[in-house]
């Protein structure tokens, strides 16, 4: 994977796990379906260079902030929730290989009851630990702005590209729980003047050779 690929990556990850549930992010590289289940290099460690982590303090903090009370940063006019220190133990104790498969289907529900697929759109496994579980209570469920991602996370992470229709699949999946995160893009469809990337989220736990089908969903009100 050469560097802009790399960045572009970052890019797609640091707007998953920071931000708000509902967000516009500029369009990633597409992947084609014959890649699903597949990370670049075979799903190995993700080598974060210190362009591509400039890029990402960028993206996740949303400008310079400066320090606050309570484990808390201010930007112009949002609070951005500081992450705990890094868990390096607790990532060190995860397993790295495995063979259970996680598939599925992603896609929103609209208010009229249709279904938008996420077509062709990202999809990560986040390892279940004390800092993305830091970032599921407060960034997707409580919907707050998150400080920037220690780019150690990046060496943990599976992802996958769906195909035109909503469909997923991860292949070679190491025993443990995680987080299965997606997007699903969607516009006028969904009673927005704009398209918007609608992030949803969900925690998962695979064991041994286990067949795991998920049906990643969100209902749009």
């Amino acid at each position: 994977m050469n560097i802009f690929k790399k960045i572009s990556f970052l890019i797609g990850v640091a707007f998953l796990i920071s931000g708000c549930n509902i967000y516009t992010q500029p369009m990633l590289p597409s992947y084609s379906s014959s890649n699903l289940g597949t990370s670049a290099n075979s799903q190995e460690s993700i080598q974060v260079t210190q362009s591509a982590q400039s890029v990402n303090e960028t993206i996740t903090t949303e400008g310079v902030f400066t320090p606050a009370n309570k484990g808390e940063v201010k930007t112009q006019d949002k609070t951005v929730v500081q992450r705990i220190p890094f868990p390096e133990n607790e990532y060190k104790s995860l397993a790295t290989t495995g063979s259970a498969t996680v598939k599925g289907k992603i896609f929103i529900t609209t208010a009229g009851g249709n279904r938008v697929y996420g077509k062709n759109t990202r999809l990560y496994l986040n390892p279940v630990t004390s800092y993305s579980t830091q970032w599921f209570n407060e960034s997707y469920l409580g919907g707050a702005k998150m400080s920037k991602v220690d780019p150690r996370l990046f060496n943990y992470l599976k992802f996958t590209t769906s195909d035109s229709n909503g469909n997923f699949e991860f292949l070679n999946v190491p025993s443990g729980s995680y987080y299965l995160i997606g997007v699903v893009k969607c516009g006028t469809a969904c009673g927005y003047d704009k398209v918007k990337n609608i992030r949803i989220a969900k925690k998962i736990s695979v064991f041994g050779s286990d067949i795991k089908e998920e049906v990643l969903s969100k209902e749009i009100q």
